[in-house]
């Protein structure tokens, strides 16, 4: 009896555990947190844009952990493709590229009294040219089948450069977009084989 008794409490304090576990869980996403580079907390000037991004950030921030807790979806790591997770997934896309685009409009900002004697390699500068291609307006560049541009040659430019066989010149054909979409699905993003912040952060890394 004495051990039957014992069993179940251990039974009890079992479920209790994994109850405090996931609650715990729901509101503690595993790296949800996205924090503003140093280069971007060092900025004195531009007062009014810091705040702007400041904001986004938290929106941002807001928006991961709200997701996770409430609905159970990780828009960093989506496991599902069902319609709740494609639109939250979206949407996260949308906020993330509106802090990038904050970043970037502080980052290109001329700042005084600071010096350097580094200048930025060809590669990085391609890398902000395409940043800025992309968040000048990231609704329209996220890829249509038939579509040719600039944005496009580069990205394949980057695909081809990581392996892939395919095409370049600057069409978005379906070779393209299942290059694109085989790069998503191995980089644990949502394959759709469309342009967003998440994919494009990930090529460029």
């Amino acid at each position: 009896m004495k051990a039957i008794i014992i069993f179940l409490l251990a039974i009890i304090v079992t479920i209790m555990g994994y109850n405090f576990y996931y609650t715990w869980q729901r509101f503690h996403p595993p790296n949800y947190y996205y924090e503003a580079p140093d280069a971007i907390r060092e900025i004195s000037a531009e007062k009014e844009l810091k705040l702007d991004y400041l904001e986004a950030v938290e929106k941002l921030n807001g928006y991961v952990i709200t997701q996770w807790s409430a609905n159970d979806i990780d828009v960093r790591n989506p496991e599902d493709d069902d319609h709740e997770t494609t639109t939250a997934v979206t949407k996260y896309a949308e906020l993330l590229a509106n802090v990038k685009y904050f970043e970037d409009k502080l980052l290109s900002k001329e700042q005084p009294n600071v010096e350097t004697d580094t200048k930025p390699s060809e590669a990085e500068k391609r890398k902000d040219l395409i940043r800025k291609m992309f968040y000048s307006s990231p609704r329209e560049n996220t890829f249509k089948l038939g579509e040719k541009n600039a944005l496009v040659y580069e990205v394949q430019r980057i695909l081809i450069e990581k392996g892939d066989t395919i095409r370049h010149d600057g069409l978005y054909r379906l070779e393209t977009q299942t290059a694109l979409k085989n790069f998503e699905e191995n980089n644990n993003l949502f394959p759709d084989g469309k342009l967003d912040a998440l994919t494009l952060e990930a090529l460029l890394k």
